[in-house]
């Protein structure tokens, strides 16, 4: 029996989700610790809510400049490790193109499990 990596893994609809990371956003998204879409998570990151921001790797380029910019002068964490339909599918969504993490526990958690994934 083969492990498969679960960093490089790009789910699909329907697939069983494995990956700590996703699981954890899950979590999050069920405890109602999520903001979610563009316009709540601009608001999340500027009024200081937002401990982390995860932007989906094929976000438009429009977007992606958006929330790095945001990002960094508001000084979050960005991660861009999953496509819009993998996120959608952690969250319970069709697709998600950007979240918001508003509670600083999950933020840790979900980035901790992202560094622990790299190594």
């Amino acid at each position: 029996m083969w492990k498969m990596n679960t960093k490089h893994c790009v789910m699909q609809a329907g697939m069983t989700m494995t990956n700590k990371f996703l699981s954890l956003l899950g979590m999050a998204q069920r405890a109602g610790k999520l903001a979610g879409g563009e316009d709540l998570a601009l608001q999340a990151i500027q009024k200081g809510r937002a401990h982390l921001v995860v932007l989906a790797s094929d976000a438009s380029d429009n977007t992606t400049k958006k929330f790095t910019d945001k990002c960094t002068y508001y000084k979050v964490q960005l991660c861009r490790e999953y496509d819009r339909a993998t996120l959608g599918q952690a969250t319970g969504r069709t697709e998600r193109v950007v979240i918001a993490v508003t509670d600083k526990g999950f933020a840790d958690a979900l980035l901790k499990s992202v560094n622990l994934d790299r190594t």
